[in-house]
C-alpha cells in the first residue's frame, strides 16, 4: 500500500548529508535552492554549528558547508591543512617560492571542477602558508661575517627579562643596528644575555646596546633537546651577549611600550617581594604568570618523574579550570539579576564571562603558544554555547586545529601541540559515543586512564621516557589543583590590591608542601620508564595497541593491544658486534664528552661543562644519548681531570644513570660532585681492560708523578683489530713529548681527539707525526671566545694532510672501530638530522 499520510514528505538528496531533524529542502519546492556563498546574518551560528552538515535559511536557500567543499567535511580540511604544514617542516632545504605558488595555483584551478582534488589543493595551501610564515627567518639568516664583531643595536625588551645575580637574559626586538658606523641588517628578534653588572631591566624598555651575536646554534646529537628548533619556533634569529661599554644606554623607560608585560613584571616583582627568591615564589610565578624561569633542573626532574609537569605549564587544564569556575559563578549570579536574565540567558552570560576570564588569564601568561592553543580550543566550545548549537566533538577539535595552525603554523614544532591535541583525541576516542553515563569517580578514573595510556607512546617517542606513577598521582593531584589554582590567583589579586602578604604566604606554603610530597614520590626507583630508540614499525604497533586497549568494550580482541605494546619493551637497539667499538664524540659545546660502546660494555670519557644556571651536559646531553641506546649503566667513567668543561656534567649524569667505576686524574677534586656510594679512583698508566674483543689502556699519568690541572689528564687508548682511538684530555705538549718517548709506535691511532680542544698548548708536530691519525677531531664550541681550534694548530694538521672534523660545525661525530681494517667514514649528527631550521656553519 502507498503512503496515505497527509503530512509533509521529504525527499533525500544524494549530494547532501541529512539528519532526521534537518531536512535539506521540502519536496514541494519547484526548483532546488541555490547556494548562497556570502556570509549569512547569523554567521556566528553557522561558525559554531557542525559544518559538515548542511543547514537551511529562513527563506529556503541553503548555505555552503564544509561537506559541500571537500569530501569528509571539516575534519578532512583540518587534516589536509595540517599535513601540508607538517610536510613543509620535514624539508631539509627551502623550496622555490615560485614553485610552491605555481603548484598551489594549478591545483586550486583544477579543484574547482573536481572535489577530490580540493584536498590536495588544501595540502599545498598549508605548505605555502607555512612557507610564508617561516620565510622571514629562513630567507634572511644572520650573516656569519658579523661573528665576533661588535654591533650597536637599538630596540625594545620583549617579554619578561629573566634576571639573577649572575646574569640577565631576555628577548630583544631590534629596531636598527650598525657595525663600525655602517647600517647592517639583523634578525628582528634576538635572545641576549648580560653577564657582568647588568642593571635592572624592565619589559618594554628601549635600549642601545653593544653586543656580539651569532646564528641560532645549539648542541646537535643523536638524541636530546633540539635547541635550534626551539629558537626557530620562537622566531629568534640570533643569540648573543652584551659587551661592557659606555655605549650601553637606556633610551626610554616610560610606560609607552609593552604595557602588558610591564604589568606582568610588576606582579612578578610583588610575588618575589612577598615570598622571596624561594621555590614557592617560583611555583606561584609559574602558575600565575607562566614565568617558569625560577624553576631549575632539579624541580623539573621531580615534576617530570611524577608526570605533573603539565600542572606548571599554563595550558588547556589551567585555562579550562578558570573558565569553568567563572562560567558557573557567572551563570549563578546572572540568573539572579531579574530583567537582565530575560534579555540574555544565564548560560550565555556565563559563557561570555568565561571567555573573558580565559582571555585575561592567557594575557597574564603572556599569550604563550600553549595558552593561545588552549584559548582557541575553549573559544570554539563557548562560541557554540553562545550560538545555542550542539557542537560535535570531532568538528570542535577540527575547528580548533585549523584555528591554531592559522594563528601560528610553527606550533607544529612544539611538543606541547602534539600532547594537547593527543590528550583531547585520546579522551574523545576513549570516552565519546559510549552508552550510559559513568559516575563522577568512575568517569574521572577513566579519563585519567585514557590520557595516561593514550599519551604513553607519544611521550616515549618525543622524550624517551614517561612517568609510570603519573596516573595515580594525577588522579589525586588534578582535583586538588583545580581547587588550588583559583585560590592562588585570588590570593595574588588580594595581595596586590591590599598589600597584605599573608594570602600569598599561605598558598606558597601549600605549594611547597605539595612539592615536597612529589619529591618523595619522584625518588621511587620505578617512577619512570625510559626507552631507547626504536624502529618505526615499533611505534606504529604501539599506537595500534593503545587504540585497541581504549576501544569500546564490545570490540572483540581488545586484549591484543597488549601484544602490540610488547615490542616497545622487547626490541632494543643492536649493540656493536664483538671485536668492534662504537665511538661517539658528543657535541657539548666548549668541552669534551665521548661515549664508547662494545658488545656488552659502556665507557664514558668526560662529561662536558656545567653552567651557573644549573644546566649541565651530563644530564642534558650524555644521559639522553645513553638512554636512547638502551644503556642502563656505565661500566667505566673516566673524568680526565677536574676542569669544568670536562667534569661539569658529572653530578648530572650520576643523577640519571648509575656508574660502576669512576677514574680521574684529579679524583680528590671531584668529591663535591659525587653522590653517595660513588668514589673516584686515580687513573694510572698500566691500567688495562679487555671488553668483548676490545682493548682499553690508560697511558698517563704514572703512579710516581704528582700532577695537577691539564697535565694530570687521563690519556686513554682504545684498540680493536682494525683501528684505534686516542683520547688525551687537556694534556699539554710536555706530556705529549713524554708519551712519544715512552710509547713510540704504540701511540699510533686512526682517530685522535685533539688535546685541549685544539689549543696551541697541545697537538705538537712530533706528537701528531707519531700518532699518525687518519682523522683529527676537535671538540669545541661554535664561535667560542678562545678561538679554538687555534689557527696554528689547524694549519699544522692540514699541512700534515690529516682530515679534521669539529663538533662545532658537524655536531656529534660517530665512528665504528672495526674488527678488521679499514676504518669506515664517520657519521655526522648535523647532516643526519638536517632540517629547514638547522644552522649550517662554515667549516
Amino acid at each position: 500500500m502507498g503512503n496515505t499520510s497527509k503530512g509533509p514528505v521529504f525527499k533525500q538528496n544524494p549530494g547532501i548529508r541529512q539528519t532526521p531533524l534537518q531536512p535539506a529542502f521540502h519536496a514541494s519546492a519547484p526548483t532546488p535552492p541555490k547556494y548562497r556563498t556570502s556570509f549569512p546574518p547569523s554567521f556566528i551560528h553557522r561558525l559554531a554549528s557542525d559544518l559538515s552538515i548542511t543547514a537551511k535559511s529562513r527563506n529556503g536557500s541553503r548555505y555552503l558547508s564544509a561537506g559541500d567543499l571537500v569530501p569528509g567535511g571539516l575534519p578532512a580540511i583540518a587534516l589536509a591543512l595540517s599535513a601540508g604544514i607538517g610536510i613543509f617542516f620535514l624539508q631539509q632545504r627551502l623550496p622555490s617560492g615560485l614553485l610552491v605558488l605555481g603548484m598551489g595555483a594549478l591545483l586550486t584551478l583544477a579543484a574547482i571542477g573536481w572535489r577530490w582534488l580540493r584536498l590536495a589543493a588544501l595540502v599545498v595551501i598549508g605548505f605555502g602558508y607555512a612557507y610564508w610564515a617561516s620565510s622571514p627567518l629562513l630567507t634572511q639568516p644572520f650573516s656569519e661575517s658579523l661573528l665576533r664583531q661588535d654591533l650597536l643595536i637599538e630596540g625594545r625588551i620583549a617579554g619578561l627579562p629573566d634576571q639573577t645575580p649572575e646574569r640577565a637574559r631576555w628577548l630583544f626586538d631590534i629596531e636598527q643596528a650598525s657595525h663600525q658606523g655602517q647600517s647592517v641588517r639583523l634578525p628582528e628578534r634576538v635572545r641576549l644575555s648580560w653577564y657582568k653588572g647588568a642593571p635592572a631591566l624592565a619589559a618594554g624598555e628601549r635600549w642601545r646596546l653593544l653586543v656580539r651575536l651569532k646564528p641560532p646554534h645549539g648542541f646537535m646529537n643523536p638524541a636530546g633537546f633540539d635547541y635550534e628548533r626551539w629558537l626557530f619556533q620562537q622566531g629568534i634569529g640570533a643569540t648573543g651577549y652584551v659587551r661592557d661599554s659606555d655605549q650601553n644606554q637606556r633610551l626610554d623607560a616610560g610606560p609607552g611600550g609593552d604595557w602588558l608585560n610591564r604589568l606582568r613584571q610588576q606582579w612578578r616583582t610583588h610575588i618575589i617581594t612577598v615570598l622571596g627568591e624561594t621555590r614557592a615564589a617560583a611555583l606561584v610565578r609559574a602558575l600565575v604568570l607562566g614565568d617558569r624561569e625560577g624553576l631549575g633542573p632539579p624541580e623539573w626532574q621531580v615534576l617530570t618523574r611524577t608526570g605533573t609537569n603539565h600542572l606548571l605549564a599554563i595550558s588547556g587544564l589551567h585555562i579550562g579550570l578558570i573558565a569553568a569556575a567563572v562560567f558557573f559563578l557567572g551563570r549563578w549570579l546572572w540568573a539572579r539579576l531579574g530583567s537582565l536574565a530575560l534579555r540574555l540567558a544565564a548560560p550565555r552570560a556565563g559563557a561570555v564571562a568565561a571567555l573573558l576570564a580565559a582571555f585575561g588569564y592567557s594575557a597574564l601568561a603572556g599569550f604563550s603558544i600553549s595558552t593561545q592553543r588552549a584559548l582557541v580550543m575553549l573559544a570554539v566550545v563557548l562560541v557554540a554555547l553562545l550560538a545555542r548549537r550542539q557542537l560535535r566533538p570531532l568538528s570542535g577539535i577540527s575547528l580548533a586545529l585549523v584555528a591554531v595552525l592559522l594563528i601560528d603554523p610553527l606550533s607544529v614544532l612544539s611538543y606541547g601541540f602534539w600532547l594537547s591535541f593527543g590528550a583531547v583525541g585520546a579522551l574523545l576516542y576513549a570516552l565519546g559515543s559510549r552508552l550510559g553515563q559513568p559516575g563522577l569517580i568512575a568517569g574521572w578514573t577513566r579519563a585519567q586512564w585514557a590520557v595516561a595510556l593514550g599519551l604513553l607512546p607519544l611521550l616515549l617517542l618525543l622524550f624517551g621516557r614517561a612517568s609510570l606513577i603519573a596516573p595515580p598521582v594525577n588522579l589525586l593531584a588534578v582535583p586538588l589543583f583545580s581547587v588550588l589554582l583559583p585560590a592562588i590567583l585570588l590570593a595574588t589579586l588580594i595581595s596586590l590590591a591590599s598589600g597584605w602578604g599573608w594570602p600569598l604566604l599561605m598558598v606558597g606554603a601549600l605549594l611547597e608542601q605539595g612539592f615536597q610530597l612529589l619529591n618523595i614520590l619522584a625518588e621511587l626507583p620505578w617512577a619512570t620508564l625510559g626507552l631507547g630508540e626504536r624502529p618505526l614499525w615499533v611505534w606504529g604497533a604501539a599506537f595500534a595497541g593503545v587504540a585497541l586497549l581504549l576501544a569500546p568494550r564490545g570490540l572483540p580482541g581488545r586484549w591484543l593491544g597488549l601484544i602490540y605494546l610488547l615490542p616497545l619493551l622487547l626490541v632494543r637497539p643492536l649493540p656493536p658486534a664483538p671485536g668492534t667499538a662504537a665511538v661517539t664524540v658528543l657535541d657539548v659545546g666548549q668541552g669534551l664528552a665521548v661515549a664508547v660502546r662494545t658488545a656488552r660494555h659502556t665507557l664514558v670519557y668526560d662529561l662536558g661543562p656545567r653552567f651557573p644556571s644549573g644546566f649541565n651536559t651530563g644530564s642534558a646531553v650524555v644521559a639522553p644519548y645513553l638512554r636512547a641506546l638502551g644503556i642502563g649503566e656505565v661500566d667505566l667513567l673516566v673524568v680526565s681531570h677536574a676542569d669544568q668543561d670536562h667534569a661539569g656534567g658529572l653530578s648530572g649524569l650520576l643523577e640519571e644513570i648509575p656508574v660502576a667505576r669512576l677514574l680521574s686524574g684529579e679524583p680528590a677534586e671531584l668529591e663535591s660532585a659525587l653522590s653517595s656510594g660513588v668514589t673516584a679512583e686515580p687513573c694510572q698508566a698500566g691500567q688495562q681492560w679487555h671488553w668483548d674483543g676490545v682493548d682499553l689502556a690508560i697511558l698517563h699519568p704514572s703512579a710516581a708523578t704528582q700532577l695537577e690541572g691539564n697535565d694530570s689528564s687521563c690519556v686513554l687508548k682504545i684498540t680493536t683489530g682494525g683501528a684505534s682511538l686516542l683520547l688525551s684530555g687537556d694534556a699539554g705538549r710536555r706530556i705529549e713529548a713524554e708519551l712519544v718517548r715512552d710509547y713510540g709506535q704504540a701511540l699510533r691511532a686512526e682517530v685522535l681527539v685533539a688535546g685541549h680542544h685544539g689549543s696551541t698548548t697541545s697537538s705538537a708536530r712530533a706528537f701528531l707525526q707519531q700518532v699518525d691519525p687518519r682523522w683529527v677531531i676537535y671538540s669545541a664550541g661554535f664561535a667560542n671566545r678562545y678561538g679554538f681550534p687555534a689557527k696554528v694548530v689547524s694549519e699544522r694538521v692540514d699541512h700534515l694532510g690529516i682530515p679534521s672534523l669539529n663538533t662545532a660545525t658537524t655536531g656529534a661525530i660517530s665512528f665504528l672501530l672495526p674488527a678488521r681494517p679499514p676504518l669506515g667514514p664517520p657519521e655526522l649528527a648535523r647532516a643526519q638530522r638536517d632540517r629547514l631550521w638547522r644552522h649550517h656553519p662554515a667549516p
